[in-house]
């Protein structure tokens, strides 16, 4: 007997058995439940989309979201050319020929045909890509063709209503052309153009080329061949740019400059303005991004300026001339007063701009006059030349905004005021402390000046040759470009020099001269700035540096209320500042006794570390309405006369120049400079009046008229890009 028979296994392999069986039950139940779960939660996700789809469909459908559409990389491109002698545009039919073949459409555009104002922004959505082929003609100035493009385009990359991001989203690259030759403007325009672009938040596709005619000196031997080699590298870009190729750099290639590098975020290198240039010893220039030595003096003095606002900016570039003073000045809180710390009381007269500044304000556009003084195209002079429409002034009072020359004697103020476009950098003073000029030069210089920023508009698109011809001759000249015109010691000669010159006169003060508001001399029309009715506002918005600037204040206004001549009162409404005064402003009018009132809702001049003004101090037209109309009913011998919605400015007229229901708020100029020159004669003994020079005012010009203060002989033009509203004025 076999000992293993001896064993009974048949208990011990069925408790074996018995376990698997349950082991396996165990194993299929808990999958059961986990698929379970799996399909319960899948459920509830599909339900949390389906739910989540159906409140973004009602969103969208309430226009309170928008859905983000499909990105296109590149949908075609635009070649701008601008040409002398040829050479650039046929460069310009050579590129259009290889990118058709890309199946890409491609426009070929002359820039002497192109007006950026109403187009170049339309390139931020367009997703094309603008490739610029422009010439440096003599003295490193653009080609005749290309001249206004350029001048408008530095204008507006210098211009705080355009702003930083004004072309954030287009793209390009700039081919240009020049001769090295000539080394101190070598491809100047090229430069200039590429500069101007990138400061206004457009994106480069590909670094500058520079085709050079010199075949000495030129990169492959020929222009046509610098051109070869540039076209060669753009073609590729866009095949890259077609195909959406968006592989990041590993960064294990030479210097990062492989082709994926180069296809970073467009959106990171328009933004940034302090950008490095790249050290790439071992790549082709055209492998690196390039930032010229010019780009980054730009940088600089945007950041020196913090926003640069428009060219009347005298800034810290100011502060960076006081190495060059030869005195030291500082200010008596306790009096406001400027006292300088010589040992001797002779004080040492100097000039107001420093070489330096002048140098900046010129790079900038300005055309500096002398030591103090300046002018300056209106953006309404360019308006009216092109037929869409002049300023208020030329609705409430008749002034032909293309003839009109903004200039100023004195660059200087004594306020410093939160709504003040130079964001409080010119100088400032309470007494006039710098050289002097003499006004005869001032005003020559001024009109020479005027008449050259005139000349440049010669062949632009849009502007009417009727217009252009009436703007090479000055009839008005408004005094408020910037400063206080009044602290200029020679005004009344000033003055009396425009008169002699058949040239029409509006002065703006900021009362805090009463003495030199009693002195001065006849003017077509002499403003007040009001910019506040008690004593707390208006430190609180002028802040001025005169400790008695309330005395002095109200001693202006008595002492406008002399004055036989037409008078204004300039009210700019600043919400949540100065609009809750009412009572207080119409006890003002009281007071000087104004021929009219201006009213204008403030003007948003960019963020500023000197003004926490913003966007919500913004009156809406409507609302400067309302003020207006609660304004009149508490001044019984005035009426609301004018409006122009465009500049978001109504005039209030006192009712002598309503007669028989019929105003008369224009102004008969010719019958003005026959008045004035009566008064000349006679020694100031034969004087006038406001009522003497008055003219009726047309219909169109009233408010409640559907033209809105809108002269219906020019077109109104809509700017497409509503979100970025340049107006400024």
């Amino acid at each position: 007997m076999d000992p293993l028979d001896a064993w009974d296994f048949s208990p011990l392999l069925s408790l074996w058995i018995n376990r698997f069986y349950i082991y396996v039950g165990l194993a299929f139940g808990i999958s059961l439940w986990i698929c379970f779960q799996i399909v319960i939660r899948k459920q509830d996700k599909n339900s949390q989309n389906k739910s989540l789809q159906e409140i973004t469909e009602n969103l969208v459908t309430n226009g309170y979201v928008s859905v983000p559409k499909k990105e296109v990389f590149v949908s075609g491109v635009k070649i701008f050319y601008g040409s002398q002698t040829g050479t650039a545009k046929g460069f310009a039919t050579v590129l259009a020929e290889e990118i058709t073949s890309l199946d890409l459409p491609v426009t070929i555009i002359n820039l002497k045909e192109y007006d950026p104002d109403d187009h170049l922004v339309e390139e931020v959505t367009s997703r094309n890509i603008c490739a610029f082929l422009v010439a440096t003609y003599t003295y490193g100035r653009p080609t005749e063709s290309a001249e206004w493009f350029c001048k408008w385009l530095e204008e507006a990359s210098s211009d705080f209503r355009f702003g930083r991001t004004y072309l954030k989203g287009m793209r390009y690259a700039v081919f240009g052309l020049g001769n090295s030759v000539y080394t101190s403007h070598f491809n100047k325009v090229g430069k200039n153009v590429d500069k101007w672009l990138w400061m206004l938040g457009a994106s480069r596709v590909m670094t500058r080329g520079e085709g050079d005619c010199d075949v000495v000196k030129s990169k492959h031997g020929s222009i046509e061949a610098d051109f070869r080699a540039w076209k060669t590298k753009f073609i590729s870009r866009l095949q890259i740019l077609k195909k959406g190729d968006k592989k990041t750099c590993a960064g294990n290639c030479k210097k990062d400059a492989c082709e994926s590098n180069q296809h970073r975020s467009q959106e990171v290198e328009a933004e940034s303005l302090t950008r490095t240039e790249p050290h790439c010893q071992d790549t082709e220039e055209e492998d690196c991004f390039e930032s010229s030595s010019e780009e980054e003096n730009s940088t600089k003095d945007l950041q020196q300026l913090n926003s640069l606002v428009d060219v009347e900016d005298l800034g810290k570039i100011m502060n960076s001339a006081t190495k060059e003073k030869k005195e030291t000045e500082r200010q008596d809180e306790k009096t406001g007063v400027f006292r300088h710390s010589l040992k001797n009381e002779a004080i040492e007269r100097r000039a107001m701009i420093t070489p330096a500044l002048r140098e900046a304000l010129t790079r900038q556009g300005y055309q500096l006059i002398g030591s103090h003084s300046g002018v300056k195209l209106c953006r309404w002079t360019k308006s009216m030349l092109r037929g869409r429409g002049g300023c208020y002034k030329h609705t409430f009072y008749g002034i032909e905004s293309h003839r009109c020359m903004e200039t100023t004697p004195s660059l200087a103020c004594a306020n410093k005021c939160v709504f003040c476009w130079r964001h409080h950098t010119n100088p400032v003073g309470t007494e006039w402390r710098w050289e002097m000029d003499q006004p005869e030069i001032i005003l020559k210089e001024a009109i020479k000046n005027h008449q050259n920023m005139i000349k440049q508009f010669k062949g632009v698109p849009g502007v009417k040759e009727e217009r252009f011809e009436e703007g090479m001759t000055v009839k008005h000249c408004a005094l408020s470009l910037v400063g206080e015109p009044i602290m200029y010691p020679e005004i009344n000669r000033f003055l009396k020099l425009l008169h002699e010159c058949k040239i029409s006169s509006f002065l703006v003060t900021n009362a805090q001269f009463p003495r030199e508001i009693r002195n001065l001399k006849p003017v077509t029309q002499l403003y007040v700035s009001v910019d506040a009715s008690t004593k707390e506002s208006l430190k609180k918005i002028d802040r001025p540096l005169f400790k008695d600037f309330w005395q002095r204040f109200l001693d202006s206004l008595k002492a406008l209320a002399t004055k036989q001549q037409r008078t204004v009162y300039r009210l700019t409404l600043v919400k949540a500042w100065n609009v809750d005064e009412l009572q207080a402003y119409a006890e003002l009018v009281s007071l000087g006794n104004p021929d009219f009132i201006e009213v204008k809702g403030v003007t948003y001049c960019g963020e500023s570390s000197a003004s926490s003004l913003t966007m919500a101090n913004v009156p809406w037209h409507e609302e400067v309405v309302r003020f207006v109309c609660e304004l009149v009913d508490l001044i019984p011998d005035y009426e609301l006369a004018c409006e122009h919605e465009h500049s978001n400015c109504l005039l209030i007229a006192h009712k002598k120049f309503k007669i028989d229901s019929e105003w008369w708020t224009w102004i008969d100029y010719d019958r003005f400079q026959k008045l004035i020159q009566e008064y000349e004669d006679s020694g100031g003994s034969k004087t006038f009046g406001a009522k003497d020079y008055m003219a009726k005012t047309p219909p169109w010009a009233l408010f409640g008229a559907s033209e809105r203060g809108f002269d219906p002989k020019d077109t109104r033009y809509q700017r497409k890009n509503k979100s970025k509203d340049i107006s400024g004025c």
